[in-house]
């Protein structure tokens, strides 16, 4: 199924044992368009700390009503590496948190940490290009490729010929973690209709000038499939 990340900010996510906070902030790959870590802003219980959690954790079955229910125990994240998030995150810390709560690394071959109960599941089939680095267990400490939802939010959108608006959200698919579509506000463009961009299509991402190029033209933006929010927030509504 999938879900946009505007959304998902709104949840908050529950221990075994009690609630740990709200979500704040996705990491993914920029290079595999993969969600590696929520960020969670824990409540008074942790003096507001902020905490890196795995989708591996996550019980995808029960995803209703605002909530993420983790398979872990609010002693095992209150013992947790402590991270700054506002800062790279080294490969070094991320062995030390999967170390921590005996997850295997993403970056083992042919492992995603996504799926039921931490079963790894295979990269997604769809119809778009997964750039996958040459160079992913050999990457420089702080280097590991890891952006956040919330930075490129904002960026300012280029076709080949022409600037045509910006990122509002994201769509991600809940058993890859896969993002899969950049949902892009079109300002005046064909009447600031909002529509969806494959991630495939994403040339390249100028982080300092906040800038994302497309591969693709104006006109063929325009015949992309639209954004409809009501798509992605009906799944949210609780049943009797």
């Amino acid at each position: 199924m999938e879900h946009n990340i505007n959304n998902l900010l709104l949840y908050t996510m529950e221990a075994t044992d009690g609630l740990i906070g709200d979500v704040k902030d996705f990491y993914f790959d920029d290079k595999t368009w993969h969600v590696r870590y929520l960020i969670i802003k824990t409540g008074g219980w942790l003096s507001g700390r902020e905490v890196l959690i795995s989708p591996v954790a996550l019980l995808n079955e029960k995803w209703r009503n605002g909530v993420f229910p983790v398979s872990l125990t609010k002693k095992q994240v209150n013992n947790s590496p402590d991270i700054d998030t506002d800062k790279p995150v080294s490969r070094q810390q991320e062995s030390a948190l999967y170390d921590h709560y005996a997850w295997e690394g993403y970056w083992f071959s042919g492992y995603y940490p996504g799926g039921y109960l931490g079963v790894s599941t295979p990269f997604p089939s769809i119809d778009q290009k997964v750039w996958i680095p040459a160079d992913e267990d050999t990457k420089t400490e702080g280097d590991t490729h890891l952006r956040s939802t919330a930075t490129i939010t904002g960026y300012h959108i280029h076709a080949t010929d022409a600037e045509i608006g910006h990122v509002i959200d994201f769509i991600i698919d809940d058993e890859t973690w896969q993002i899969k579509f950049i949902v892009v506000d079109t300002h005046n463009w064909f009447g600031g209709k909002k529509v969806l961009i494959p991630t495939g299509l994403v040339k390249k991402i100028e982080w300092a000038d906040a800038k994302v190029y497309l591969e693709i033209d104006t006109a063929t933006v325009e015949k992309c499939e639209p954004f409809i929010e009501a798509d992605y927030t009906k799944w949210q509504i609780a049943t009797p």
